[in-house]
């Protein structure tokens, strides 16, 4: 099973593009939990996420709850600028799912406050509040994906010379 990237209610099509093109490019699954803050046919998002749209394994749920219902049971971890544990500091399984807040609000508290030993924090300076969702994500996900050992991912270079 791969990896799972949950996006709750995001807001920037921008972002959701990039986060995208970055599930695609590793076989991650992108969840997308409604209400989104955009419509799925927004130039902007389609422009981010360039070409890899036929790559993409990508699932909507309304809420969630629908969300919850669908996978009752997995290896779930929430991003959280409150959260107490690093990123590193845990064991990502292939059956992990990364939950990502919206830009403006993060995840829900009593999402945070339920799962709160599930939580991971990406570290940074106390001055910065966040960083961007999609540097976010890509920052957790390849983590994950080092510590599974890139499975089925090109490990080395198609060229064969310098340039």
């Amino acid at each position: 099973m791969p990896l799972n990237i949950v996006l709750v209610e995001p807001e920037i099509p921008q972002n959701t593009g990039n986060i995208s093109r970055t599930c695609a490019a590793t076989g991650a699954v992108l969840h997308l939990v409604k209400p989104l803050g955009f419509s799925t046919e927004d130039r902007y998002l389609k422009r981010a996420g360039l070409d890899y749209w036929g790559l993409l394994d990508i699932r909507y749920h309304e809420s969630l709850d629908d969300f919850f219902k669908a996978y009752p049971s997995g290896d779930f971890y929430f991003s959280s600028t409150k959260a107490k544990h690093i990123y590193t500091e845990v064991c990502y399984t292939k059956n992990s799912f990364l939950f990502f807040g919206k830009e403006t609000a993060g995840l829900p508290e009593k999402l945070l406050a339920e799962h709160y030993e599930r939580c991971i924090r990406i570290p940074m300076r106390s001055q910065a509040r966040s960083l961007n969702l999609s540097n976010s994500v890509a920052i957790i996900l390849f983590e994950a994906l080092r510590q599974l050992d890139f499975p089925e991912l090109q490990r080395e270079s198609a060229y064969s010379g310098l340039y």
